[in-house]
C-alpha cells in the first residue's frame, strides 16, 4: 500500500441505520485500502435533497438495492464500503476528495491526486435504478471514503469516475459540480427516435384501426429482436406480415410479462388499454400511441414516476402512421431559440441551478419564468438571479403562486417538485411541441391522470434524467475554469460534522433557499447561514464575494475552524414551501 499521510484508525461520520435515523458517529472506523482499493479524503460535501430521500426510503430507495450484474459478485462480497439493502450506509455524494492511500494492485490512481467523484455507476444496475456513490457504496458524510478501482473506472471507455481538479478550485465549488452537472444532463441528454434495433416490440391494434407506419419507424441498425402483436382482424395482421416484422401473436395483454417491452405502439384510443401497456413497458422504453383520427376523451393515468428513474417515455400522433410520433422527440432536452422557459420550484436549491443556467445559455430570444411559494426563498434567488439575466439581457419574472395566479403557456417546462398534479397542469399549459422536463425524482411507483388528447395534439413531449455521467462533469469543469459560471453561487450555509444532521432536517423543512456545504475535517462547527458569519467569524464573513461563498472564505473558514472550532448555528424555523427531488 502507497499512502501520503498518517491516516487515523477512527473518523466522524454520519451513518444512516434504519427509515430516518441518521447518527453521527464519532469513532466510525477508517477503512484501510486492499489491493484493488482507493482510500480518499474528503475535503468538502454538499448536501442534496436527494439525501432526505434515502434518509426516509432507506433500503426501499432504487439505489440503495442489491446489484444485479456488471460486475463480479466476488468483488461486492469483499467491498466493506458496499452496503445494499437494510446495511447501514453513508449518504452524501457531492464529494470534492483527495487521494490519500492505494492498495498494490490500483493501477489507475494515484497518491496525492485531487479529485471530483463521478456518483452514478449506470453499468452496476439494481432493480429500480442503478447503483450510486452515497447510496449502494458509502457515501462523503464522513472524513475518509473507501473506493474499489473495478467500481469506479466506467466499463467500455475506461474513464476514472475520479476525476482529477486543480488545485486553484474551491472544495466547494468542486464539489457542487455534481449537482450542477445533474442540471446539465437534464439538457445534453438525448433519446432514440426510432424503435430499438434488436429490443423487444409490442404491437397492439384495436378493431378499425390501420397498422401503419412500423417499417419506417425502425432504426436504421436493424430490426427489434422479438416482436409480439396483439390484433383485432386478419388485415392488421396482414399489414403486419407485410412490414416484414414475424410476429408471435398474442391473445390477452394481462398475460404479457410487466416491463417486458423496450417498443410498444398502440394504434387504439382506449384508456384502459393504455393503462394496461403503462405496465409492459421496460426501463428506457418508448410508448406510441397512433389515435388514427380518433380520440381518448378522458384522462389516463400515466407512470409519470418512472419517466424519471426508469427513462420511460410517451410520444403520440393523431394521424395513422405510426412513424410520425418520433419526430416529437427533440435532438436533445436544450432550451430552445424563442423558448418560453418556465421553471416550478425555481427558489430551491437545484431549482436555482435551472434558472441560472437558463439565463447564462445565450440561446436567443429565450425568456424565463421561475415559481415559488416562499417570498424569501423566491428574494434569495432573485439576489443570485438578476445578475446574470442584466448581463445577458435575458427577462427574468419570479412568482409566487401562493398569492398570484400564472397565466399563459410556456414552451418548455422544468418541474422541481415531486408532484404528479405539477406534471399534469405543465401538460395543459404546454405550448404546441413543448418540452416538459419532469427533473424532480417523483417516486418511480406514481402514476397521474394526464390529459393524453392534449398532450399528442400539441406534440409534447415528457423526460427525465437522473444524475449524470462524466461529460456532463468535464463541461462543467470547464466552465468554472473559465470563470463562466462559479457553482459557489448555490451555496447558503456552510457547516463541519456537528451540523451535518441539522443540515439534512434544513433541507426536509425547507429553511434553506440554497446548498449546505459541509467540511468534515471541521468536526465541531455548527450549521452557519452565511449570512450570520459576520457574527461569529468576522474574517470568513470578510472573505465573500459580494456576499457569495469564495475560495478565499473558504481557505479563512477552515484555518479559523480548524483551531478553534465552535457549535454554532441552528437553522430558522421552518418556512412554508415546496421543494425540489432528485435520484
Amino acid at each position: 500500500m502507497t499512502q501520503d499521510e498518517a491516516v487515523p484508525k477512527t473518523q466522524y461520520g454520519v451513518q444512516l441505520v434504519g427509515p430516518s435515523q441518521l447518527v453521527l458517529n464519532t469513532r466510525k472506523e477508517v477503512l484501510q485500502p486492499g489491493p484493488h482499493e482507493i482510500l480518499v479524503k474528503v475535503e468538502a460535501v454538499g448536501l442534496c435533497f436527494s439525501d432526505v430521500k434515502l434518509s426516509k426510503q432507506f433500503s426501499a430507495h432504487p439505489r440503495k438495492d442489491g446489484i444485479l450484474s456488471g460486475i463480479s459478485p466476488a468483488v461486492l462480497e469483499n467491498c466493506p464500503s458496499y452496503v445494499p439493502g437494510d446495511k447501514p450506509g453513508v449518504p452524501g455524494h457531492e464529494v470534492c476528495c483527495r487521494v490519500v492511500a492505494v492498495g498494490g494492485e490500483v493501477k489507475r490512481h494515484r497518491v496525492g491526486e485531487r479529485c471530483l467523484v463521478q456518483t452514478d455507476y449506470r453499468s452496476l444496475p439494481t432493480r429500480g435504478s442503478n447503483a450510486a456513490f452515497g447510496y449502494t457504496f458509502e457515501g462523503g458524510l464522513q472524513e475518509y471514503v473507501l473506493l474499489d478501482e473495478r467500481v469506479v473506472v466506467e466499463p467500455g471507455t475506461e474513464e476514472r469516475y475520479l476525476i482529477p481538479v486543480p488545485e486553484s478550485l474551491s472544495a466547494s465549488a468542486v464539489a457542487l459540480v455534481e449537482p450542477w452537472s445533474c442540471v446539465e444532463n437534464a439538457y445534453a441528454s438525448a433519446d432514440r427516435r426510432a424503435i430499438l434495433a434488436r429490443g423487444r416490440l409490442l404491437v397492439v391494434a384495436d378493431a378499425g384501426h390501420q397498422v401503419v407506419g412500423l417499417t419506417e419507424a425502425l432504426d436504421a441498425a436493424g430490426p427489434p429482436a422479438s416482436v409480439v402483436a396483439l390484433t383485432a382482424d386478419q388485415g392488421q395482421r396482414a399489414c403486419l406480415d407485410a412490414s416484414g416484422l414475424s410476429a408471435i401473436l398474442a391473445k390477452d395483454l394481462q398475460d404479457l410479462p410487466d416491463e417486458g417491452f423496450d417498443d410498444i405502439v398502440y394504434f387504439g384510443a382506449s384508456r384502459e388499454t393504455i393503462e394496461v401497456l403503462n405496465d409492459k413497458l421496460a426501463p428506457s422504453g418508448i410508448i406510441n400511441i397512433v389515435l388514427g383520427d380518433s380520440s381518448i376523451g378522458q384522462r389516463v393515468s400515466v407512470g409519470i414516476g418512472r419517466i424519471h428513474y426508469g427513462l420511460t417515455r410517451w410520444i403520440g400522433t393523431e394521424g395513422l402512421s405510426a412513424a410520425d410520433s418520433y419526430s416529437v422527440i427533440p435532438a436533445s432536452g436544450e432550451v430552445r431559440p424563442h423558448d418560453s422557459v418556465l421553471v416550478v420550484g425555481a427558489a430551491g436549491p437545484m431549482g436555482q441551478m435551472h434558472v441560472i443556467r437558463s439565463l447564462c445559455t445565450l440561446i436567443e430570444g429565450i425568456t424565463v419564468v421561475g415559481t415559488d411559494v416562499d417570498d424569501a426563498r423566491l428574494e434569495a434567488l432573485r439576489r443570485k438571479a438578476e445578475p446574470y439575466s442584466d448581463r445577458n439581457g435575458v427577462p427574468l419574472r419570479l412568482v409566487n403562486t401562493a398569492r398570484e395566479r400564472l397565466d399563459g403557456r410556456f414552451s418548455y417546462q422544468v418541474v422541481l417538485v415531486p408532484s404528479g398534479a405539477l406534471v399534469a397542469a405543465a401538460v395543459d399549459t404546454s405550448e404546441d411541441d413543448g418540452l416538459v422536463d419532469i427533473f424532480a425524482g417523483i417516486p418511480a411507483a406514481t402514476r397521474q391522470e394526464i390529459d393524453l388528447d392534449t398532450y399528442i395534439r400539441r406534440r409534447c413531449y415528457m423526460f427525465g434524467t437522473s444524475g449524470s455521467v462524466i461529460r456532463d462533469m468535464k463541461v462543467l469543469l470547464g466552465k468554472l475554469e473559465s470563470g463562466q459560471l462559479d457553482t459557489n453561487c448555490s451555496v447558503d450555509a456552510v457547516s463541519g460534522m456537528a451540523g451535518a444532521i441539522d443540515g439534512v432536517t434544513a433541507l426536509e423543512k425547507q429553511t434553506m433557499a440554497g446548498k449546505i456545504v459541509i467540511y468534515p475535517m471541521l468536526h465541531d462547527l455548527g450549521l452557519v447561514r452565511l449570512g450570520d458569519l459576520g457574527d461569529h467569524f468576522p474574517t470568513v464573513a470578510s472573505k465573500l464575494d459580494g456576499g457569495q461563498w469564495s475560495k478565499q472564505a473558504e481557505d479563512e473558514l477552515l484555518k479559523t475552524c480548524g483551531t478553534s472550532s465552535q457549535n454554532l448555528g441552528r437553522v430558522a424555523p421552518p418556512a412554508a414551501g415546496l421543494e425540489e427531488g432528485r435520484p
